[in-house]
């Protein structure tokens, strides 16, 4: 099944209903569907062909879902980029993905004028939002076309998604994400749209995460309106909920964490929320308690995946959040609550392997790997990656330790890959030392991350100077700061002497985050 037929069959079903609400702008499922067909045919009228990569540079916004569902329908390949990337992480994944149409918002303009003359693959340049030069404006392509129905030969397991995400090369990796990927969690999850029932997300999740694109998808056809906000920010998503009633929203811990600390949460109409979801990080146990405190009536779930598994594969369920019964079984759930990250969803098969691909036993660490028909095809023109993440028959190793309990419920025991997430974002640290390295005072750094009671980790980075060399932690951070997205920038920054290795030279990141982790 195509992901754009989600929205055909709630367009069908519930076609008055407001799909989005976004910044004054309403639109209904009947006009959604109407722009989503008009931009189809104006993209294949300027030559967009099955497999093309389609690429968007933009925050969330209504255009960003007509865009997906009219590459879906020509079976073109949609490429979400990360707004907070700087242009030479930007140019490499245009690059690399080969795009030939970049849709850009405002705010970036000036940056895609400057990239330009090194984005040899793209042919066709289009403004959302405010008419630049050289580039065809959004609304004009829509009046210029058709809004028949658009008929592409497209296979389930044809590749929809082209999601870049953070590599432990230093580079970003394409992830193909099929139609199957999405289309077969919804089915397995959510009702589709029901006249009498009418429901409201509010989406704050960057579309370019696959917890975003999740959330949209899931939240068409269930007929929900989609009350979507540009980027997260505190007081506007308690204005949102207050305003338009919302019932549903998925959040990082660290935005869960900012909304139950907020001064003025309970000056705020929340009544009408339903359910919270929660994930991509870990949630400190005293933000949940704390949420759960202040919202008794809200179902939260924890939810738990990455990219290369089309997002969730295990769930906490909002039974797991309530802390009744006798002593012994709150510790238990306290205990899971603060660690667990679920049990595997029906669709998943999930184990814990130990370095050379055993089975583990109950209660012992090990990688956990998962294996369903969401996960990934692969890494987009990697194939020896490719080869190292998925098995021949279709494990994924996700670089997360773990182990499972009696009941089956999984526990997180860090990563394998020593991957940083900070408030929900993954980031390599292969590549801010990459950017360390370039600064010419350093001879040589390393990355770890270290908790933080806000973004869950921040970035530390230690560095070695050059012989006769000096430099501040402020000129370090301020060099990483314009050559990456400010986000992956270290937070702090310890000089030594020298790193600790093994006598084979490697960095010993262990002694590193033993001596150094402490915030």
């Amino acid at each position: 099944m195509k992901t754009s037929e989600l929205l055909d069959i709630t367009a069908a079903i519930v076609p008055d209903r407001e799909a989005v609400i976004f910044e004054g702008q309403r639109y209904t499922y009947e006009q959604t569907g109407e722009r989503t067909r008009r931009l189809g045919n104006a993209l294949a009228n300027l030559g967009v062909q099955k497999e093309d990569r389609v690429a968007i540079l933009q925050v969330n916004c209504p255009q960003y879902l007509e865009t997906y569902y009219a590459t879906s329908k020509l079976g073109a390949i949609f490429v979400p980029l990360n707004f907070r990337a700087k242009a030479e992480e930007l140019t490499y994944m245009l690059n690399t993905a080969e795009a030939n149409t970049l849709l850009v918002g405002s705010r970036y303009l000036d940056m895609v004028d400057a990239m330009r003359p090194q984005l040899p693959h793209v042919k066709h340049y289009i403004t959302i939002e405010s008419p630049h030069t050289d580039m065809t404006p959004y609304e004009e392509l829509l009046a210029s076309a058709s809004d028949d129905e658009i008929f592409a030969d497209v296979d389930d397991d044809d590749t929809s998604i082209l999601m870049y995400t953070a590599g432990t090369t230093g580079f970003p990796k394409g992830v193909m994400l099929s139609h199957n990927s999405f289309t077969l969690y919804v089915l397995e999850n959510v009702n589709p749209a029901d006249p009498e029932t009418h429901e409201l997300n509010l989406l704050a999740i960057p579309l370019y995460h696959v917890a975003g694109m999740q959330g949209m998808l899931s939240s068409t056809y269930a007929g929900r309106t989609i009350v979507m906000l540009r980027q997260f920010e505190t007081q506007q998503w308690l204005e949102a909920v207050t305003k338009e009633k919302v019932t549903h929203s998925v959040l990082v811990p660290t935005m869960l964490k900012q909304i139950v600390d907020n001064p003025d949460f309970t000056k705020y109409d929340l009544s009408s929320i339903r359910q919270l979801t929660y994930g991509a990080a870990s949630m400190p146990l005293e933000t949940i308690k704390k949420a759960s405190e202040l919202m008794p009536k809200v179902r939260f779930i924890n939810a738990f995946g990455q990219t290369e598994t089309a997002s969730t594969i295990t769930t906490l369920s909002p039974e797991d959040h309530i802390i009744e019964g006798t002593e012994e079984e709150k510790e238990k759930k306290l205990r899971r609550l603060s660690s667990s990250i679920g049990r595997a969803m029906s669709d998943v098969e999930i184990q814990i392997w130990d370095e050379d691909g055993n089975l583990m036993s109950s209660g012992e660490v090990g990688e956990i790997v998962a294996r369903g028909p969401r996960v990934m095809k692969g890494y987009w023109k990697q194939p020896e990656a490719t080869a190292s993440t998925i098995t021949t028959d279709g494990w994924v190793r996700t670089g997360d330790m773990g182990y499972m309990d009696e009941e089956g419920y999984i526990y997180l025991a860090g990563r394998a890959k020593d991957m940083i997430i900070r408030g929900g974002e993954n980031i390599s640290p292969e590549e801010v030392e990459r950017v360390l390295h370039s600064h010419p005072a350093v001879e040589e750094a390393a990355v770890i991350g270290i908790p933080d009671p806000e973004w869950g980790e921040t970035v530390r980075a230690i560095v070695v100077l050059k012989k006769g060399q000096t430099s501040t932690q402020e000129e370090i951070i301020e060099h990483c700061r314009a050559h990456m997205s400010s986000f992956k920038k270290p937070e702090s920054v310890i000089f030594l002497d020298s790193l600790p290795r093994n006598p084979m030279g490697k960095v010993l990141k262990r002694v590193l985050r033993e001596e150094h982790g402490a915030p």
